[in-house]
């Protein structure tokens, strides 16, 4: 299968370079979807204008992004600029705590293709 995500600029940048090798996202109905094996075309926000594909090989299943953020270092999950603390900061902007306990978490282990 092929799914499309939408990235902000920095995150989509973090990939190309290939800091960012796991994806975070909640583990919703749309994300329960995917499979190691699948592809997944990351289209860079706003405009949505540039893309690239990226493999799923590894699915790592969490309750919290605060957990997932135990086993893993920032440099792969963002990039070493970062803080964990901030990184969580911006995903729950999107992803409220409340949301995490109902559906848990998943971090999409990727490679560009």
């Amino acid at each position: 299968m092929e799914y499309e995500m939408k990235l902000q600029p920095k995150y989509y940048n973090f990939i190309l370079t290939g800091t960012k090798r796991i994806e975070i996202r909640l583990f919703d109905e749309k994300r329960q979807q995917i499979k190691i094996g699948d592809i997944i075309k990351f289209k860079k926000g706003p405009e949505l204008t540039e893309s690239f594909k990226v493999r799923v090989i590894g699915l790592l299943r969490y309750n919290t992004f605060e957990n997932l953020f135990k086993d893993f270092d920032i440099s792969i999950l963002a990039d070493a600029s970062m803080t964990k603390k901030e990184l969580i900061n911006v995903l729950e902007e999107f992803y409220p705590k409340e949301e995490q306990e109902k559906y848990g978490v998943l971090g999409i282990r990727i490679e560009l293709m």
